[in-house]
């Protein structure tokens, strides 16, 4: 299977610096702003789009996918949060392993089950590490995969999970706070993750503005994820900060 969308990924990375990718959730019953949500970052320098939640509350979620897939300009990756949300219409999927916890069915249960519909869809594959931290609330995802997240203060430990990613072959490898998080991921973590692994660094939850964006690009991130901030306020302006801030193009 061709790596279409990865080397995309790498692409912006090499040329940009860093990439800005937007989290759409298509559960949040929100089918009067989808298309604004995909038509703003069509039009404010947004590099791609992750799509998917922890939960569905409805039987629409692969309708909103298909709008997504439909009005969107950039590649539209798939960030599971369970095998009921799979679909035809995501250009690739991030095939995560949740490292930082112990539960194996999100280590490889999930996964097993999911290979063979995968590989029916014939979607792109992109495996990630998932490291959950601890960003200061109880995120769905902690709740949901019934897991421990890593520590903040430990950039140790963050190291050695980070690590084992790479050497598990993941060609990502994705620190998340969490969804709604208080606090982001420390500088401090992100740059010792990046100066230990050779494999390119996204980074998300809490992330509420473009200098917080921007000084963890020059910590090391290589991609930058905003959401739950785009979702409380979809302004074509912020968004646009954050684009310029992760891509360097600040006056």
């Amino acid at each position: 299977m061709m790596s279409k969308v990865f080397q995309q990924l790498l692409d912006i990375k090499s040329e940009k610096g860093a990439g800005y990718i937007v989290l759409i959730d298509p559960d949040r019953k929100n089918e009067d702003t989808l298309v604004k949500q995909v038509t703003v970052a069509n039009k404010s320098s947004v590099d791609a789009l992750f799509v998917g939640g922890s939960l569905m509350m409805d039987s629409k979620h692969n309708e909103r996918v298909a709008v997504i897939k439909k009005e969107a300009d950039i590649p539209v990756i798939f960030f599971p949060g369970g095998l009921n949300q799979l679909n035809q219409y995501y250009d690739a999927i991030l095939f995560m392993s949740l490292l930082s916890g112990r539960n194996p069915q999100y280590l490889i249960g999930e996964q097993v089950v999911a290979a063979p519909i995968i590989n029916d869809l014939g979607i792109e594959v992109i495996p990630t590490g998932y490291l959950l931290f601890d960003g200061g609330a109880n995120s769905t995802v902690e709740f949901m995969s019934d897991t421990k997240p890593l520590p903040m203060n430990r950039p140790d430990i963050a190291v050695a999970h980070a690590l084992a990613a790479e050497y598990l072959g993941k060609k990502l490898i994705y620190l998340e706070a969490g969804s709604g998080a208080t606090h982001t991921i420390p500088l401090e973590i992100i740059q010792q993750v990046a100066a230990e692994t050779n494999v390119p660094l996204i980074v998300g939850g809490g992330i509420r503005t473009p200098e917080a964006a921007r000084e963890r690009v020059a910590a090391g991130a290589s991609f930058i994820v905003t959401g739950t901030i785009l979702e409380e306020n979809v302004n074509n302006v912020l968004m646009k900060e954050f684009a310029d801030a992760i891509h360097g193009n600040q006056s």
